[in-house]
Order: structure tokens, then C-alpha cells, then sequence
């Protein structure tokens, strides 16, 4: 009787999913001068290595996104690596928890010159509803040097896309030193 009720509750209530995203495609275009400025910059692919500084993982889901056939970063040149040694990008989403202070100053001390960082979501960028406590550092900049926020609750897959961007070419000065 109970599997009947749920049943035709699903009939009922039909789909709950959202609709795919459309395409973009001034994003599209600029793809092969993306893939040139990269190159340009690093001679290679990009190579980000996102920590988890102590999020709610909402941001999580949009760099899950991101990395879908959709988005299509690979084609773009941007990947994501385990190893901070083998990086340019540190992307970091949540508040830094006390907990994880000192991974994160270690992550990025192991990332080489040039490096950048990106920080994802509002907690990231201001610490959002948790702030500064006992448990919490608040956002990242107060534990590490940040060149790029991303604000958002949690900011979508193009506007996390074009932070990345944006801080591998605010300063191509800074790939040659």
C-alpha cells in the first residue's frame, strides 16, 4: 500500500529537475583565444588544486559542474590536479576552519612561482554567515594571500570559470618571474 502512495505521489508531482542550462555562446567563441592566452601564459594547460577549506560543498557541486561535458574545461586547457606541487591555481571554497589553517597555508607554500588564488563562494570571500569565531578563521585572504574572490552562494560554473581566467591573466608579468 505504501509503495502504491509513493507511486502516485511521483505521478503527481511529476519532474522537480530544473532544465539544462543553454549554451553560451560568447563563451564558446573566445574559446580558441582562451586556449591561446593559456598557452601563452603557461606554455601548458592550467592546473588547479581546489581545497576544501571547511565548506558547506555547495561550491563543490559547481566545480563538479564545471568539470561536465557542458562547460568543457579540458578543452579549454584547465585541469585539476591532487598535488599542489604540480599546480598554478589554488582554488579554495569555504571558511577556513580552524582545522584546516595550517593544511592550507601548506598547500599553497608547495604550490611553485608563479601562483595564484582563487577564492570560491561567499564564505570564501567574507567569511558569510560563520565569520570569525574560535572554530572559524573567516576568509581566506585572512590565512593566505588571495588574487581573485568569486562571491556567491555558491556562484555558478561561468562566473567560477571566469575568476580562473581572470587570475591566470591579471598579471602575465608575474609568469616570467
Amino acid at each position: 500500500m505504501a509503495s502504491y502512495l509513493i507511486l502516485q505521489k511521483i505521478l503527481k508531482t511529476g519532474f522537480v529537475s530544473e532544465p539544462a542550462p543553454q549554451a553560451d555562446p560568447a563563451l564558446r567563441t573566445r574559446e580558441q583565444a582562451l586556449q591561446a592566452e593559456i598557452l601563452k601564459v603557461f606554455g601548458q594547460a592550467v592546473a588547479i588544486r581546489h581545497v576544501d577549506a571547511g565548506s558547506c560543498n555547495g561550491c563543490e557541486l559547481e566545480i563538479h559542474a564545471l568539470n561536465g561535458p557542458h562547460y568543457n574545461i579540458d578543452g579549454l586547457g584547465v585541469k585539476f590536479s591532487a598535488s599542489p606541487r604540480h599546480v598554478d591555481v589554488l582554488l579554495v571554497t569555504g571558511p577556513v576552519s580552524r582545522h584546516m589553517e595550517a593544511a592550507l597555508k601548506r598547500a599553497y607554500d608547495a604550490i611553485p612561482d608563479p601562483k595564484w588564488v582563487v577564492a570560491m563562494g561567499e564564505c570564501a570571500c567574507t567569511g558569510g554567515m560563520f565569520g570569525e569565531s574560535y572554530a572559524s578563521c573567516g576568509k581566506i585572504s585572512n590565512v593566505i594571500p588571495v588574487d581573485v574572490e568569486v562571491p556567491g552562494c555558491p556562484p555558478t560554473p561561468t562566473a567560477l570559470l571566469q575568476g580562473i581566467l581572470a587570475a591566470v591573466s591579471k598579471d602575465t608579468s608575474n609568469a616570467s618571474g
